[in-house]
């Protein structure tokens, strides 16, 4: 039913966990297959890859370029793509296989869904970052790539897929789809606190802020990609 499609850069310290949690969900059938798009891994990515079952494809780096290329393989009628240090609480499945019904069936019209952020680090800062995503979404309707999307491969067809972009694939994709058409599951998608821990809470907000900033601006993706590091 669901094809996952997870760009990877040398991200072996995180993605058995990141596969792990969609264990169960293969097993009941909802997942139907796990397509690792890597980027040119130096690590052991590739060799998890294989050993979990996956399908690997290679692609060129960005992870526009390795999310479409993985989009291309996928045999499910829905896509969920998902970053390589994301692991999907318990329960996200059944929630996912309630919003796909209501789509297929009709009862609801054509939608994508995302999940809610969650940073695997205890204390007061990743709670604070968590309720600024949670605002972000509310007002602007506007999730990130580490929050999941979930979406039918017709629709994903209809928007055209995501574009060759280093940087911002995922708020370009998303801006295409309107308000109505976004859904936020209860479940939780928890990602990895590395990045802000090793660079601080409050700095790695304030850049992400501020590559959102000129993203708006028109600054090249490329450029973007450069700064974020």
């Amino acid at each position: 039913m669901i094809s996952v499609v997870i760009p990877t850069f040398n991200a072996a310290p995180t993605l058995v966990h990141t596969l792990s949690a969609l264990v169960p969900a293969l097993v009941h059938g909802v997942v139907q297959e796990a397509i690792i798009a890597d980027g040119g891994s130096t690590d052991d990515t590739c060799a998890i890859a294989d050993a979990a079952g996956t399908h690997l494809v290679e692609a060129p780096r960005g992870r526009g370029t390795q999310l479409d290329a993985g989009a291309a393989l996928a045999r499910g009628e829905w896509l969920l793509f998902l970053h390589a240090d994301t692991v999907l609480e318990p329960g996200w499945a059944e929630e996912a296989e309630a919003f796909m019904d209501r789509v297929d069936t009709g009862r609801r019209g054509p939608a994508a869904a995302y999940f809610r952020f969650a940073l695997d680090d205890d204390g007061f800062m990743p709670r604070l970052v968590e309720a600024f995503v949670a605002l972000r979404c509310f007002l602007f309707a506007l999730p990130y790539g580490d929050q999941g999307l979930l979406i039918s491969r017709a629709h994903y067809a209809r928007l055209g897929g995501f574009r060759p972009l280093p940087l911002m694939e995922d708020v370009d994709l998303v801006r295409r789809l309107k308000r109505r058409e976004l859904v936020r599951l209860k479940s939780r998608a928890v990602t990895s606190a590395q990045r802000y821990q090793r660079q601080g809470y409050l700095l790695r907000g304030f850049r992400n802020l501020g590559l959102m900033m000129l993203y708006y601006l028109r600054v090249p993706p490329r450029v973007l990609a450069r700064l974020y590091g």
